[in-house]
């Protein structure tokens, strides 16, 4: 079963800024295995979490974290790494600091899938909780509005 990338991307926002490092398991499908160490051969894997419709891999390619879904027939659907804002494309960081001053950054993260590159920023002030997608390099849209309670 796949998920299209707005759902997907919803649960590996959530799956990433909750996440804890684990030792890696073999609760995951040979298919999952043989796709990770094909698709990221110098790589480590530090942890391993099966979901209903997904697994997903937590490695560190070159020093950085990232994080790997797979679908249970080893197909990738998507990486992630978190970010900082210095790393966002120009337009975007202009964007944020233009229109969300009193904001704090709480989760910024890339996403890559489909082919294509998304950035997921999360801002908080004391009302409010903002999660923006970006539209290409050099756009937002609003992904989730929340307020604070």
């Amino acid at each position: 079963m796949s998920l299209s990338i707005k759902t997907f991307a919803l649960v590996a926002m959530l799956l990433t800024a909750s996440s804890t490092f684990a030792t890696p398991t073999d609760d995951s499908n040979e298919a999952v295995k043989v796709a990770f160490h094909k698709d990221f051969k110098k790589a480590e894997l530090t942890a391993t979490e099966v979901k209903a419709t997904f697994t997903k891999l937590t490695f560190k390619l070159n020093g950085v974290v990232m994080f790997a879904f797979y679908s249970d027939n080893g197909q990738l659907l998507a990486v992630t790494r978190n970010i900082t804002s210095n790393q966002l494309p120009i337009q975007l960081l202009l964007e944020v600091k233009k229109n969300y001053a009193d904001y704090w950054i709480s989760d910024l993260f890339e996403l890559t899938g489909d082919g294509a590159s998304n950035y997921y920023i999360t801002l908080e002030n004391a009302d409010q909780r903002v999660t923006l997608r970006s539209n290409g390099s050099d756009s937002w849209e609003t992904y989730e509005k929340k307020s604070k309670e």
